[in-house]
C-alpha cells in the first residue's frame, strides 16, 4: 500500500510565502516523477511543478520565477516552496507521483492541501 501525505497549506496574505511537502510511504521500488498539481473552485486540476529523479523539472509558466519544487530521493519526498504568492495561487494542492511497486508502476495522489491567498 502506497500512501502519499501532503503538507504545508494555510492561509496567507498576498506577497507571502507557504511551503508544501509531500511523503511518499509504502512497499515501494522505485519512484519516478514526483510533482504537484492544484485545482481551484470550478477550474480544472492542472500542474504547477515536476521533478524527475534525475532532477529534471518543469514549471508551469504561471508560476515560474516564484515557485521551487525540490526532491529528496532518500525519503521519497517532494517539496514547493511557493514565494511571493497571488490569490489566484489559491487552490487545493495535490502531490503526484509516478511509483513503482515490485514491477508495476501506477500514478498515486495525495488527499491534497488547502492554499488561500488572500488579497
Amino acid at each position: 500500500q502506497v500512501q502519499l501525505v501532503e503538507s504545508g497549506g494555510g492561509l496567507v496574505q498576498t506577497g507571502g510565502s507557504l511551503r508544501l511537502s509531500c511523503a511518499a510511504s509504502g512497499s515501494i521500488s522505485r519512484v519516478d516523477v514526483m510533482g504537484w498539481y492544484r485545482q481551484a473552485p470550478g477550474e480544472q486540476r492542472e500542474v504547477v511543478a515536476e521533478v524527475t529523479s534525475s532532477g529534471r523539472i518543469t514549471y508551469a509558466d504561471s508560476v515560474k520565477g516564484r515557485f521551487t519544487i525540490s526532491r529528496d530521493n532518500a525519503k521519497n519526498m517532494v517539496r514547493l516552496q511557493m514565494n511571493s504568492l497571488k490569490p489566484e495561487d489559491t487552490a487545493v494542492y495535490y502531490c503526484n507521483a509516478d511509483i513503482v511497486v515490485y514491477s508495476v508502476g501506477m500514478t498515486y495522489w495525495g488527499k491534497g492541501t488547502l492554499v488561500t491567498v488572500s488579497s
